[in-house]
C-alpha cells in the first residue's frame, strides 16, 4: 500500500462518524483560538508595559555608573560621549538619550514636597523616548534645554498649590555633596494616571540642572537606550557590558525595574499553565476519538492484515488520521481566529467601566484598561506546532494498537460479542 493511497482512506476513515470527528476538530480549533488569544493579550499587554516603562525610565537598555544602582547618588555620573560610540555599533538600536535623575526638595510660598525628577534634552527626546511628555494635559513643554522651566505631576502641583507660570524652589544636593538651590516657573503639568507618577515626579531642562550640579556638558546620571524590539535588551546589554568598560554598567529594563519584571514574569507564567492545562484537554479529545475509532474498526483491521496490510501500514493508516486532525483543525482555527483577532488588535475592548478601575499601576507603570492583542510570531509558531505535535502524540498508542491487531483473534472477538 503506498504513502498517497493511504493517505486519502486516512482522510476517508475520518468522515465515517462524522459528528465525532466535527466535535474533536472543534475542540482543536477552539483550543487554539484560546490559546492565540490569551498569548496575544499578554504579548501586547506586556510589551506595552515594558515599553511604556522604558519610556518612563532609562530605556530599554541602562548604561550608568556601576555603582548607581546601589547607591544612586548625582555624584556618579557617565559621559555621553564615551558611551555612546558603542551603543550605536548594535543595530537593533534605535534611539540614544541622556538624562539626570534623582531626588529633590520642590518649595513654594506655603508648601514644600519632596520628589524624583527626570532631566533632559527637549531638542533630542519626543514622545518615543519620553511618554510623560504627551501627558502634558496643561501647559507646554520646554522650549530648550537649559530654560528656566519646570513640569509637574497633576496631584504634585496640587499639593505644591503651583499653577502654570508660578515660581516653585527646588533644593538638593550636587556631585560634591553641598546643597545647591534653584528657581523654576511651571510651565506644564502633566496628567498620566499612574498616582505615583502624578504625585511625586517632575521633569527639568538638562542643560539647566548640569549647571546647578556642576556636571560637565556631556555629562549625566544614564544614557537610555532604545530597542526596535525589547525581547533583545538582554543580549544588547551582555555586549554593551563588554564594550564600555568597569565603571559603567549596562543594564537592562528588568534590573532597573525588578518588582515590574517580576510582576510580568509571574504573569506569563499563568499563561503558560493555562496553556499546558488547554493543550492536554485538546489532546486528551483527540484521543479519545482516535482510540475509540481504532477499537470500532478492530475486525476490519483484522480482516486488512489477513489481505496483506502490514502492521507498519495499519500504524501510518491511525497516524495520517492523526495528522489530517491536527492540520484540518488548525485551518478551522484560523477561520474561526481571524475576525476576533482582527476586532481585539485594531479595536480592543476597554474594561474600564465594568471593573471601575482608574489610576491602576505596577511599579510606577500605569496599566492599560484597553485589552488587545498582539502576538509575537514565535509564540503562534509555537502554539500551532504544539496543537500538531500534541495531535500526532495523541494518536500514538491508538496507532500501535491498530498496528497490533491479531488477524483471528478480532474476527472471533467481535463474532462473539454479537
Amino acid at each position: 500500500m503506498h504513502g498517497p493511497r493511504l493517505i486519502f482512506m486516512a482522510w476517508r476513515n475520518l468522515w465515517r462518524n462524522s459528528r465525532r470527528t466535527a466535535i474533536t476538530l472543534s475542540s482543536i480549533a477552539f483550543g487554539v483560538m484560546l490559546a492565540v488569544l490569551f498569548t496575544g493579550l499578554g504579548d501586547s499587554n506586556w510589551r506595552e508595559m515594558i515599553d511604556l516603562a522604558a519610556r518612563l525610565g532609562g530605556g530599554h537598555v541602562t548604561l550608568q555608573h556601576a555603582e548607581y544602582l546601589d547607591t544612586p547618588t548625582l555624584s556618579r555620573t557617565v559621559v555621553d560621549r564615551g558611551v555612546r560610540p558603542a551603543v550605536l555599533r548594535e543595530p537593533e538600536v534605535k534611539r540614544v538619550v541622556s538624562r539626570i535623575t534623582g531626588q529633590l526638595m520642590l518649595s513654594t510660598a506655603g508648601q514644600s514636597y519632596g520628589a524624583g525628577f527626570i532631566a533632559f534634552d527637549p531638542e533630542m527626546e519626543d514622545v518615543s523616548t519620553l511618554s510623560l511628555l504627551e501627558a502634558v494635559a496643561e501647559g507646554e513643554s520646554f522650549a530648550d534645554a537649559g530654560g528656566h522651566g519646570i513640569i509637574l505631576g497633576q496631584r504634585l502641583a496640587r499639593n505644591l498649590d503651583a499653577r502654570i507660570g508660578r515660581k516653585v524652589v527646588f533644593t538638593m544636593t550636587d556631585r560634591h555633596g553641598e546643597i545647591v538651590r534653584d528657581m523654576a516657573r511651571v510651565s506644564g503639568i502633566m496628567r498620566t494616571g499612574a498616582p505615583t507618577i502624578d504625585g511625586s515626579l517632575c521633569l527639568l531642562p538638562i542643560d539647566r540642572m548640569r549647571q546647578v550640579l556642576g556636571y560637565g556638558p556631556d555629562e549625566a546620571t544614564q544614557v537610555a537606550v532604545f530597542l526596535d524590539d525589547q525581547r533583545s535588551a538582554e543580549q544588547v546589554a551582555a555586549r554593551l557590558d563588554r564594550r564600555v568598560g568597569d565603571q559603567v554598567s549596562a543594564l537592562t529594563w528588568a534590573q532597573t525595574q525588578p518588582d515590574l519584571a517580576a510582576f510580568i514574569a509571574m504573569k506569563i507564567a499563568g499563561a503558560r499553565f493555562m496553556e499546558i492545562v488547554i493543550a492536554i484537554l485538546v489532546a486528551a479529545g483527540i484521543f479519545n476519538t482516535l482510540f475509540v475509532s481504532v477499537m470500532e474498526r478492530m475486525r476490519e483491521f483484522g480482516v486488512m492484515v489477513a489481505i496483506g496490510f502490514s502492521p507498519s501500514h495499519l500504524f501510518r493508516l491511525v497516524m495520517y488520521e492523526s495528522a489530517w486532525l491536527g492540520a484540518t483543525g488548525l485551518l478551522l482555527a484560523a477561520a474561526i481566529t481571524a475576525l476576533p483577532y482582527w476586532y481585539l488588535a485594531t479595536t480592543g475592548i476597554d474594561i474600564s467601566s465594568q471593573l471601575d478601575i482608574t489610576g491602576a499601576e505596577v511599579a510606577g507603570v500605569a496599566i492599560s484598561t484597553v485589552m488587545r492583542v498582539g502576538i509575537y510570531g514565535g509564540n503562534l509558531v509555537i502554539i500551532c506546532s504544539a496543537a500538531f505535535i500534541a495531535t500526532m502524540l495523541a494518536g500514538l498508542y491508538p496507532a500501535w494498537k491498530a498496528g497490533h491487531v491479531a488477524p483471528v483473534d478480532s474476527i472471533r472477538l467481535v463474532r462473539g460479542s454479537r
